[in-house]
C-alpha cells in the first residue's frame, strides 16, 4: 500500500540524536505540523530540536490527500451557530493566511503547487447547501452557489471557494525541511519538567510542542476523551476524466475528488478508526460504475484526528501546563491546519499574542453531543471480553479484514498483525 506522494518522492535520511542537548524549543512529532513549526521556528530565530520516532512523514502526512484550503465541509455555518460571526470569521481567516502562506512558500519550491477551486456539495440536500453560502456571506466571504458539477452523478447543490490549492506534501517537505534541526529514529520515552527523556539522550528545552497526531500524554488535557480517529481511503485513477478542481461530499460517508497530473484520486469509504466501512471496496466499486475505462494505479489509506466541535486543537496542552504546547484535532484538513498550527504556536513560544488563538485554544468546552458518544464507545470495549487489548487505555481491538491490522476503536491505536505500532495513542507494540 503505496501513496502516489510516496512513490514519487524519497525523503533523505536523518541522524538519530547521540547524546544529551540543550534548546530552547524541542518539537515532539515529524509530521507536516512538526516541520511548519520547526521552520517558522528557524526562520524566528529560535533555537528547536526536532524529534522524530520514526522518520519524517511517515505517518499520515505521506497519505494526505494533499489539499490545502479554507473550504472544511459544511463548517462555517455550524461555527456561527456556536460561536458566533467574530470566532468564525477568525477561523477562515486563520485558515486563508495559512494557504497565503503556502502560496508563498510554493512560489519557489517545485512541489506540484496549483490552484484550484474547492467545492463542497450535497448529493441531496440543497438547504444545508445554502445556509452555508449565507453564512459565509455574512462574515464576508464570496463564495458561490453551484449547480451542475463535472462529476458523473446530480447534486443538490454545491459550495464553491475560489482560488485554493493542491500539491504534492513530500516534495514540499523534502524542499522546505532541508536544512532543518531534525533527529530521526529518537522517540520520547519520558516527558520531564524542563525537556524529554529519548532513546538515544536527554534533551533540556524551556518549552515543548507535541505534533504527534494524537497527543500521548493522558494526564493531561483529555485528548482521550475529546477527540476520536476516522479512518479515510483513498485510490489513483489512470484513464480517468480531469474534474479541474477539489470536490468533497458534505456527509461524513462521502466523496472526495481531485487530479494530480494524468491520475484521478478518489476518497472514501471511510469509518471511525475500528469499525466497519466501505473502505477500498466502496471506491473500487464506484470506480468501476462511472469510470469503467480507468486503471487503478495505487490506493492508500490515512487516518484523522477528529474533534467534538470540527476544530483543531492548538494552544496550550492543557490549562496547568504552562510552556508545553499541541496541535492535534485536523478534521482531514491536515495540511492548512499544520500552517495554522505553526503560525499560532510560533508565536505563542516567543510570547506574542496571535489573533486565532481563541478559536483553538485546547481548553474551550468539550460539553458537545460527541463527548458522549466518545465515553460510549469506550465503556462498551472496555467491558468487551477480548485477548487483545490496547496498550493506550485498555479497550478492546478490533481486526481489519481490508489492511490487516488491529484497531482501536476507543482512539484509534492501530497495530499489525504481528502486533508492530502503527498508529498512536499508544506508544508501545502489541504483546501477542
Amino acid at each position: 500500500m503505496k501513496s502516489v506522494w510516496s512513490d514519487t518522492v524519497k525523503l533523505p535520511c536523518r541522524e538519530p540524536l547521540k547524546g544529551d542537548l540543550r534548546t530552547e524549543v524541542l518539537i515532539i512529532g515529524g509530521g507536516m505540523a512538526g516541520i511548519m513549526c520547526a521552520f517558522m521556528l528557524g526562520q524566528a530565530d529560535v533555537p528547536y530540536v526536532l524529534v522524530e520516532a520514526d522518520t519524517i512523514c511517515s505517518g499520515i502526512t505521506k497519505n494526505t490527500t494533499a489539499k490545502i484550503t479554507s473550504q472544511h465541509g459544511l463548517i462555517y455555518d455550524s461555527l456561527l451557530r456556536r460561536f458566533g460571526a467574530e470566532r468564525t470569521k477568525m477561523y477562515l481567516d486563520a485558515n486563508e493566511a495559512a494557504l497565503k502562506e503556502y502560496r508563498r512558500l510554493c512560489d519557489e519550491i517545485d512541489c506540484d503547487f496549483e490552484e484550484k477551486d474547492a467545492v463542497v456539495y450535497s448529493l441531496d440536500n440543497r438547504r444545508k447547501i445554502e445556509k452555508e453560502a449565507a453564512a459565509l456571506h455574512r462574515i464576508g466571504y464570496p463564495a458561490k452557489l453551484l449547480e451542475n458539477l463535472p462529476l458523473p452523478f446530480p447534486v443538490a447543490g454545491a459550495v464553491r471557494f475560489p482560488r485554493q490549492a493542491q500539491f504534492n506534501p513530500l516534495k514540499f517537505v523534502k524542499a522546505i525541511s532541508e536544512d532543518l534541526n531534525i533527529y530521526e529514529h529518537t522517540k520520547v520515552m519520558e516527558l520531564t519538567e524542563r525537556g524529554a527523556v529519548t532513546c538515544n539522550g536527554v534533551i533540556k528545552a524551556d518549552k515543548t510542542i507535541v505534533t504527534t497526531h494524537f497527543p500521548f500524554i493522558n494526564k493531561h488535557g483529555s485528548y482521550f476523551l475529546k477527540q476520536y480517529q476516522h479512518r479515510s481511503y483513498a485510490i489513483a485513477l489512470e484513464n480517468a476524466p480531469d474534474v479541474g478542481g477539489m470536490y468533497v461530499d458534505e456527509a461524513k460517508t462521502g466523496m472526495s475528488f481531485r487530479n494530480y497530473g494524468d491520475l484521478l484520486i478518489l476518497g472514501g469509504g471511510g469509518c471511525r478508526t475500528g469499525k466497519k466501512g466501505g473502505k477500498w471496496r466502496e471506491l473500487r466499486d464506484f470506480a468501476k460504475r462511472y469510470y469503467p475505462d480507468a486503471k487503478e494505479k495505487f490506493h492508500w489509506a490515512a487516518q484523522d484526528c477528529m474533534t467534538l466541535d470540527k476544530v483543531p486543537y492548538i494552544g496550550m496542552y492543557s490549562k496547568r501546563t504552562p510552556g508545553f504546547y499541541v496541535a492535534t484535532g485536523f478534521n482531514k484538513w491536515g495540511m492548512t491546519s499544520s500552517m495554522v498550527a505553526a503560525m499560532i504556536l510560533c508565536d505563542a513560544v516567543r510570547g506574542i499574542e496571535n489573533p486565532w488563538e481563541k478559536v483553538f485554544s485546547p481548553s474551550r468546552s468539550i460539553l458537545r453531543p460527541q463527548l458522549f458518544a466518545n465515553a460510549f464507545e469506550a465503556t462498551v470495549n472496555l467491558l468487551t471480553p477480548t485477548r487483545k487489548r490496547c496498550p493506550h487505555l485498555g479497550c478492546a481491538l478490533k481486526w481489519n479484514p481490508q489492511e490487516h491490522t488491529w484497531d482501536c476503536p476507543c482512539h484509534g491505536s492501530r497495530f499489525t498483525e504481528e502486533g508492530g505500532l502503527i498508529d498512536n495513542p499508544a506508544t508501545d507494540d502489541l504483546h501477542i
